[in-house]
This record gives C-alpha cells, structure tokens and sequence, in this order.
C-alpha cells in the first residue's frame, strides 16, 4: 500500500473477549427488550421502549451482514493468493478504481458489512483510494439493493437507474480525492496504518485457520462496540425527532432532499431493504428527495460514522460526509427539476 518497507508481522493476540462481550451484550439487550412488556406497567417510560426498540432493530439488522462481512475480509485477506485479485484488476489508477467500484456486485453485503471487507482489502496492500470506492459503492451497486430498489420502484421517476449510476460516480469521485491527497495513508488510523505496514510484503501465512480466528476475533472486538454505540444514537435522534416534522416539508422540491437526506443519516438501515421504508415516502416525498435518501443513507449514518472511525481519521469522515451530502443532494434538486 505505501513505498515504506516491510516489517516483521508481529502476531497478534487471539481474543476470545471481543467476541464473548459482543455476545453478552446482543443477549442482554433481547432480554431487556423480551422482558420490558413485563415490566411496562411498572413505569418503563414508553420513550424507553421506544429506544429500545429501534437500537435493538438496527443491531439485528446489521449484525449479521458484519459477520459476513468480516468472514468476506478474512477470505479475501487470509485465503485468496496474493496476486490473483491484483492480476485481474487494471494497473491504471482510475480504470482500476472503476472496477473496485463494480466489485460490490459480486458481494450482497450491505454498509454494515462492507466496513471489514474494506479493511482486509487494504491490508492486503490496496490503497487507500480503491478500498474507499469500494466501500462507497459496494452498499448500493451490490446485487441485493439493486433488486430490492427496483421492486419496490420499478422505473417510476427515474428512482432506481439514479441510485445506481450515482452509487458508481459518487464512489468514484470519492476515491479520486483520496488518491488525490499527498498521503492518503495519513487518512487512517494509526494503529491500523501500522498493521496495514505490518502486513504488506509480509510472508504468507502458515497456519491459515488460526490466522483467520486470531483476524475474527479482532474484527470483532474492533466492529461490534462501534455497531452498538451508532445504533444507541440512531435510536436517540428518532425518538427526538418526530417523524411528523418531516413529512410536512415532503412536498417542497429542495426542504424534502434535505428532509430525506436527513432521515437517512439518522434512521440508519441497512442498504438492503431502505428502498422499501423510503416506498412508504413516496405518496408525499418527490422523487428527487427519494433518490438523495436512496444514495446518501448506505454512505453516511451515524451507524455508518461509528464503524469507519474505527478504521479513518475524523477528518476523513468529514470529507466523506460533505462531498457525498452534496452530491446526494445535486442529484435529489436535479430529479425533482426534470421529473
């Protein structure tokens, strides 16, 4: 990934910890949720179950497309010959992130999942730049959204070929600004920028089953408090925001992209099946707003948010933010014009 010598891999530690708080938690928080019809007339406020409810929802959402996801790293990390992705691949940088971008397609992972894969591919000596548009890409050109998007649309408004070439373009354009930056590799953590040094040139591991355990119980213990911490606030901010408010701009062509954009920064669903909560929008939300909803929720939640602080620095996540919000809203604002 960087022109910086090989290293040494240094083992890392297999947690058994991780995994076992992770599973701890998910048990806890079912149970609490099981038990609180129980005890809701004992004074169990309903904004409590409220909350409850939708943090639980986003974590058995999500919860198992990030273990797919991490077993998808651990494959493409630990068990795919160095060389075989890369021999595939363009060697030219923008025709290669052109079809990173299109990997997606071949991986029905939704955003939650994605995060993982995108890790492995950098540590496996992608740059930066391509496992951003990968990652950016991925969670709306990936078979399963594109399906969904069009049962639930079909081709009225132009709501579903939107999604998918602005998903190719919005990826795109991300990654070429990345690649752009002097040290994209100063876009990451430390600690993982060290592992990714770590890894790169290194030899091939020998005892492969036991690499795998040792990079999942990792993955693990580095994802799973991220998905609880972005789902409690996800939870939070719709329990705060009445949904009310938000459907009496739905008919404004430029305080409905907003409006939608911001619903789907805080509701934070999984990739794919958002096409069919935002159908329930379409009788009062224009087709515009319903596309920047579409596009701009697989890239920036606060679900979202948490998992990649795991891995990028906080003014990454910023640019991401910005460059994908504009776009998503350029396209909502066009839509509503020319539809």
């Amino acid at each position: 990934m960087t022109s910086t010598p090989a290293r040494p891999v240094t083992t890392r530690p297999r947690s058994l910890t991780g995994p076992g708080l992770v599973l701890a938690a998910v048990v806890a928080l079912l149970a609490v949720r099981v038990l609180s019809p129980a005890v809701g007339s004992a004074g169990l406020p309903d904004v409590v179950q409220d909350f409850l409810t939708l943090a639980i929802s986003v974590v058995v959402e999500s919860l198992p497309f990030v273990v797919l996801g991490i077993v998808l790293s651990i494959v493409v990390e630990v068990w795919v010959p160095h060389g075989v992705l890369e021999r595939i691949l363009p060697e030219r940088p923008m025709p290669r992130r052109a079809v990173i971008s299109l990997i997606g397609m071949l991986f029905p992972v939704c955003e939650c999942g994605n995060v993982p894969l995108a890790r492995g591919l950098m540590l496996r000596g992608f740059t930066p730049a391509e496992a951003v548009t990968f990652l950016v890409a991925a969670p709306i050109l990936n078979p399963l959204v594109i399906i969904s998007t069009a049962q639930a649309f079909g081709w009225s408004g132009w709501i579903l070929p939107a999604r998918i070439v602005g998903g190719f373009v919005v990826a795109n354009l991300v990654g070429w600004i990345v690649a752009a930056h002097r040290r994209p590799a100063d876009l990451l953590l430390p600690a993982f920028e060290a592992r990714c040094r770590a890894a790169f040139g290194a030899p091939p591991v020998r005892d492969k089953w036991r690499e795998s355990a040792s990079h999942f119980g990792g993955e693990t213990a580095t994802m799973m408090p991220a998905l609880f911490v972005g789902a409690g606030l996800a939870a939070a901010i719709q329990v705060a925001v009445p949904r009310s408010a938000l459907v009496a701009v739905g008919s404004n062509p430029v305080l409905s992209v907003l409006a939608m954009m911001l619903l789907a920064m805080t509701v934070s669903l999984c990739s794919n099946v958002d096409a069919f909560f935002a159908l329930s929008f379409a009788s009062t939300f224009l087709p515009g707003s319903i596309t920047a909803f579409l596009i701009i929720g697989p890239i920036i939640d606060v679900k979202m948010i948490a998992l990649l602080r795991t891995t990028f620095r906080a003014r990454f996540l910023v640019l991401l933010a910005v460059v994908c919000v504009l776009f998503a809203a350029t396209v909502g604002l066009v839509l509503n014009v020319l539809v």
